[in-house]
């Protein structure tokens, strides 16, 4: 082997010394390159995720964009999903969120949640462009701030559907959340920035049952309408139809179902009716009437719909400070919390009165702070009223104004004086340079205390003469205040943390025996009057109320039109 080597020329030799120095260098060389990503490929992806990041669209909310531009600059713009050419288990984990966001009330497509899925399979098989792999990291994490921002903010602004809600403040930083869920995992995350009601979350437990059921075969496919009442105790040939939607909706237990040959409403479907009524708003007399026909034959894709547009105005609420009153107007009913949740052990409830459906007199949804109430108060007629509906009686009829305890004053001061029903001084009524006013007492329309919330809807609660209406299922009569069914008990839960000692006793006192008086609060309360057609108990029953002023309707409209 030597003498082979020692009769080769000089240059081979040279050729031959070099080659056994520097191939293990070599082998060593081509290992690593073959293991680990070349850094020109590095640098790459990095330049075409910064490339993805700054060329976002415009349709892409300001406020994400920022958040991802921030978020990936912080990583010096790392991949924050794709590892050796792969996508990590979080990226997975998020993905299978995106595309599970109906059960959130939220719409997958919204969030391109099928076609990552799919990009994800076509870029994990055979080679790929490195920009591919960028935007494709990109897009996940556009698709998981616009979904994160979705469920804590809302996919639409409040004011827009007639929510005047106080505006949120930006607490949420969608590119940290991501970061943390590419370390962590999906885990519990976004779960920490959902709306932290109890009622929230037991409704998003119903829709997945509602979602089963509207997926089925129509349950609901009822014999028509006769045109005539069912009452309790008559044949109805399609009551074996009626027993099986009412077990499948909870409302009869399925042990107390009848055998299908009995075609009678029997006791214990009547008693599931009761139940199907009470839950929907309607009278609960047992009988298969029209109302209840319609609200039976529904289909529950509808209750679907209006269990994801009640979990959106969920989104657009403020936390609930202590104490705090809620009004659901659809629903005819008052809330007072003793705490910052929602536990309904801690609330006081009551029926309660609301504005009728004509546009003008709609009860509005908005956020004020009750500031005092006044006890035996003196009601100031609206303007429009006094206008449009009282100074002509009064004309026709000059008794009319004794009657009913009413007075003009010359003024819209606190200091106006009292004055006669004169014609010129009805002139000046008219023109609202004078003020008609009902003197307190039992018919006073507002009973015997008005709770106070200054805002510029000129809306307030308030007692009212008229009990009987707290009867009817459906109470939206009034001109837009709130008539409260119980005012003793809604002053005791006001007055609690103000000074006077005002027991039960005191407050009863003050309503029968006193001249008009105010009492201002200690503490401020804060009172959010809602819109809601879908609420869950803790207990998991669902209540389902008429859209009475169409603002569901105007809720979807919006949705409907928004790009995200």
């Amino acid at each position: 082997m030597y003498d082979a080597y020692k009769n080769k020329k000089p240059w081979s030799r040279i050729v031959q010394s070099l080659r056994s120095l520097f191939c293990p260098l070599t082998l060593v060389l081509y290992l690593i390159a073959a293991t680990t990503p070349a850094a020109g490929a590095e640098d790459s992806l990095v330049a075409q995720i910064q490339k993805s990041v700054e060329t976002l669209p415009a349709t892409i909310k300001a406020g994400i964009r920022t958040d991802l531009a921030s978020m990936y600059q912080r990583r010096s713009y790392s991949p924050l999903w794709i590892q050796s050419n792969s996508l990590t288990p979080q990226g997975l984990a998020l993905l299978q969120v995106l595309n599970a966001a109906d059960r959130d009330g939220l719409n997958p497509s919204d969030y391109n949640a099928a076609d990552l899925s799919t990009r994800a399979t076509a870029l994990t098989q055979g080679s790929h462009p490195t920009a591919e792999w960028a935007a494709f990291d990109v897009a996940i994490s556009t698709s998981g701030a616009t979904y994160a921002n979705h469920l804590h903010y809302g996919r639409t602004d409040a004011r827009a559907a007639g929510f005047d809600m106080p505006v949120r403040s930006n607490t949420l930083d969608a590119g940290a959340l991501l970061e943390q869920i590419a370390t962590a995992g999906t885990s519990g995350a976004f779960e920490k920035i959902e709306p932290p009601f109890q009622h929230y979350r037991t409704l998003k437990n119903v829709l997945v049952e509602y979602r089963r059921l509207a997926a089925q075969p129509p349950l609901n496919s009822l014999l028509a309408f006769a045109g005539k009442s069912v009452k309790p105790g008559e044949s109805y040939a399609g009551a074996p139809a009626l027993r099986s939607l009412l077990v499948a909706l909870g409302d009869l237990p399925v042990d107390a179902k009848a055998a299908d040959d009995v075609l009678v409403l029997d006791n214990a479907l009547v008693a599931a009716l009761k139940s199907f009524q009470f839950r929907h708003g309607l009278e609960q007399d047992g009988a298969l009437g029209k109302g209840t026909y319609a609200a039976l034959i529904r289909p529950l894709a509808d209750r679907v719909k209006q269990i994801e547009l009640t979990l959106e105005r969920f989104r657009w609420l403020p936390a609930l400070d202590a104490p705090t009153i809620i009004v659901n107007i659809p629903q005819f009913r008052l809330f007072a919390f003793d705490s910052t949740g929602d536990h309904e052990a801690q609330m006081l409830t009551m029926n309660v009165i609301v504005g009728k459906t004509f546009p003008a007199n709609r009860t509005p949804v908005f956020a004020g702070d009750m500031k005092y109430l006044i006890f035996r108060p003196y009601w100031d007629v609206p303007f429009s009223i006094t206008k449009k509906e009282l100074v002509p009686h009064i004309r026709r009829d000059p008794a009319y104004m004794a009657a009913e305890n009413l007075e003009i004053v010359n003024s819209q001061s606190d200091r106006a004086v009292v004055v006669d029903p004169t014609p010129e001084n009805l002139d000046l009524l008219e023109t609202g340079k004078y003020r008609l006013r009902q003197r307190p007492g039992e018919d006073n329309s507002l009973g015997l205390v008005k709770f106070m919330l200054p805002n510029h809807y000129n809306v307030y609660l308030h007692s009212t003469p008229a009990k009987q209406l707290f009867q009817q299922s459906r109470r939206a009569f009034s001109h837009g205040c709130i008539r409260v069914s119980d005012p003793t008990a809604l002053a005791e839960y006001v007055l609690k943390n103000t000074s006077g000692e005002w027991t039960r006793e005191k407050i009863a006192d003050a309503m029968q025996n006193h001249d008009n008086e105010r009492v201002n609060l200690t503490q401020n309360i804060r009172v959010l009057i809602l819109y809601g057609t879908a609420i869950a108990t803790e207990a998991g029953k669902v209540y389902f109320f008429e859209d009475i002023y169409g603002n569901d309707l105007r809720l979807a409209n919006l949705l409907a039109q928004r790009a995200y």
